[in-house]
């Protein structure tokens, strides 16, 4: 539509002749986001955990409130108009988010100075209450267009598809998205529906067009490949801010997925890794038909050259104290990092994956328990050399998920496992780490139709292949058990178990047994 206006606006000048050629009119709007902040309010290390007040000092530490709070600011200020918004995931992640669920993390963004926000699928994760709450007590929308939540009371008044904000001569429209698959990584609810993003963002682009908005920004939590799908099938879009997949698109880095902004079509699609490591920072220019005519820009990082904003830093520090006592207890040494990483422990072994696999099997063996899994979308961090606290052990299980034991057939571990694989090539958060049993998987098969090969358990000390009519006992957490990430197999499980301990203790205790652990890889997810 934008297109063919231009088109004929081009045409209406064609037509002055030997005129004058009107002046067109440009208007300059900077879009500073982030997403997938997941409570980091204080700085953070390289590894994206906790990040000692020595190191910090010493200028070695990422992000936090205060920095974001000065570069925010600071971006403000260079800029003709601006809008600060965010692609959803501000819940869950760190002790903050278990101790104060959403109230501090609405303080902040009403401190920073939020226009606006989609919802994230852990945005969920406490249920619908919890978000309603949130919503109360920030001073800016939130969004989410691709749902039906006409059915829950608490937020049919308050969650709408779309808002309008206005910066300085112009009005923008912005469009919420959420995971679809939402349902399955959270806990929404039963009254709750999510449809297809593309459906859902067409039609709100159409209603705001209809309103004479030519400037639409769409705040998308759906991960960047599905971005690249939105932007490609509707029209309409100027802008989608990408969150979900932690995707860092960058000009100078070679560690980018993509350029900064990624264009497809006319849509610029930016992204900001995560963690608030990076404060993103688009520049554009329209004509006076909404046309974007220059989208330039690159992520800001939060380094120790980006001052700490000192009443941010102070407030963040007093909010902090009740949960020192909890952070600062050292609970084991580390000989070597342990990696935890998204972008392995999604896709094949990893340490951090190993470790907590082994740990879940080592606290129920004596129950008959031969196979443990855990989704890797439920590791959040690595953790660094030497000593290992409490703090840093929650930072990498944030969900306070408990321990599951279940009794299935090898035929649904098998198919747990097919599942897993599934999405490898999305990076989805149900790829299986796993202890007492060891499988290859072909990434040339199609999801589904036999990706895993050569499933074998370990049976007095020997390795077996797994026979699929006989039940095996399994140990994962409560959020996979209850299907969660697509594990709906495990729904009728029998002799199941729920409530047992949290998975972080377990993690906690399992390294306190060891005098210095030494993370490992040993072959048991084999990539064919």
């Amino acid at each position: 539509m934008k297109n063919l206006l231009k088109s004929a606006l081009l045409g209406s000048i064609a037509l002055v002749g030997l005129g004058a050629a009107p002046v067109l009119a440009h208007y300059k709007l900077t879009i500073l986001h982030t997403n997938d902040f997941h409570a980091r309010f204080e700085p953070i290390s390289r590894f994206n955990g906790p990040c000692s007040s020595a190191d910090n000092e010493e200028g070695k530490c990422f992000g936090g409130s205060a920095r974001l709070e000065t570069a925010i600011k600071d971006a403000r200020f260079r800029a003709e108009n601006s809008i600060l918004v965010d692609g959803g995931d501000q819940f869950q992640g760190t002790l903050f988010y278990t101790y104060y669920k959403g109230k501090f993390t609405a303080e902040m963004m009403n401190e920073l100075g939020y226009d606006a926000m989609t919802v994230g699928n852990h945005e969920f994760d406490d249920g619908p209450k919890v978000l309603r709450e949130f919503m109360q007590n920030v001073n800016f929308p939130v969004v989410m267009s691709n749902a039906d939540v006409s059915n829950e009371p608490e937020l049919s008044d308050i969650l709408k598809k779309y808002t309008v904000i206005r910066s300085g001569t112009a009005r923008i429209g912005i469009i919420g998205l959420t995971p679809q698959d939402t349902d399955e990584l959270a806990s929404p609810g039963a009254n709750i529906t999510f449809f297809d993003p593309i459906a859902s963002v067409q039609e709100q682009v159409d209603e705001l067009t209809a309103r004479g908005i030519n400037k639409i920004v769409v705040l998308s939590h759906s991960g960047f490949d599905v971005d690249k799908e939105v932007a490609a099938n509707t029209t309409g879009v100027d802008v989608i801010v990408s969150g979900h997949s932690n995707t860092y698109l960058s000009n100078v880095s070679d560690k980018a997925e993509g350029p900064y902004p990624t264009m497809v079509g006319d849509t610029a699609i930016v992204a900001a890794f995560a963690y608030g490591k990076f404060l993103g920072e688009l520049n554009l220019t329209f004509d006076d038909n909404g046309i974007i005519t220059e989208a330039v820009g690159e992520p800001l990082i939060m380094d120790g050259e980006v001052i700490e904003e000192v009443s941010v830093k102070a407030r963040v520090a007093e909010m902090a104290v009740p949960l020192e006592e909890i952070r600062q207890k050292v609970v084991a040494k580390a000989n070597s990092a342990i990696d935890g990483e998204r972008a392995n422990c999604r896709v094949k072994e990893c340490e951090m994956g190993n470790l907590i696999a082994d740990a879940m099997l080592d606290r129920v063996k004596d129950q008959g328990i031969a196979i443990a899994i855990q989704n890797g979308g439920g590791i959040r961090a690595s953790i660094d050399v030497g000593e290992v606290t409490m703090g840093e052990v929650f930072q990498v299980l944030p969900f306070q998920n408990t321990l599951s034991t279940f009794w299935v057939s090898g035929k649904t571990v098998i198919e747990a496992l097919e599942n897993g694989v599934s999405q490898v090539e999305e990076v989805k958060g149900r790829f299986l780490q796993v202890a007492g049993l060891k499988f290859d998987w072909d990434i040339s098969v199609a999801p589904n139709e036999g990706r895993v090969r050569n499933v074998q358990v370990m049976q007095d000390g020997t390795w077996v292949t797994i026979n699929p009519n006989a039940e095996y006992g399994v140990v994962s957490n409560n959020f996979v058990r209850s299907g969660g990430d697509g594990f709906k197999m495990f729904s009728d499980a029998k002799n199941v178990y729920d409530y047992g301990p949290d998975l972080a203790e377990v993690v906690a205790d399992y390294l306190g047994k060891s005098n210095g652990y030494a993370p490992y890889l040993d072959g048991r997810i084999n990539k064919k």
